[in-house]
């Protein structure tokens, strides 16, 4: 794996690499959002550049949903299940990766502008 999936992958500071970029991953079963840090605890990279900053995430959690929607329908074409189920088991599906896209895609935001 690159340095940089590495760093993704882990959720770490797209700067200095070592330090966590939440300190709350959430849980969908609990009700409770991840919580990002404000600046990285290695280095001290404010996280959130301006007001607005992570508007461009929403793009890519969408793209991070549609790719999980796409391979479900794929893996869902093999299965007996008629597809009248399919719409009821992917939003089952979004709703339970709704943390880890959201985390997801604030780091790969951030790893990318």
């Amino acid at each position: 794996m690159s340095d940089l999936t590495t760093k993704i992958y882990n959720e770490k500071c797209p700067s200095c690499g070592e330090g966590e970029v939440f300190f709350s991953k959430g849980n969908v079963f609990l009700f409770k959002s991840p919580k990002m840090r404000k600046n990285c605890p290695q280095c001290g990279k404010v996280f959130e550049k301006e007001p607005g900053y992570f508007t461009g995430a929403m793009y890519v959690s969408y793209a991070l949903c549609i790719a999980e929607m796409v391979a479900i329908f794929l893996l869902f074409k093999l299965t007996p299940f008629s597809l009248d189920y399919l719409a009821y088991f992917l939003i089952l599906i979004v709703v339970l990766l709704w943390p880890f896209n959201f985390r997801m895609s604030r780091i790969i935001w951030m790893h990318i502008t």
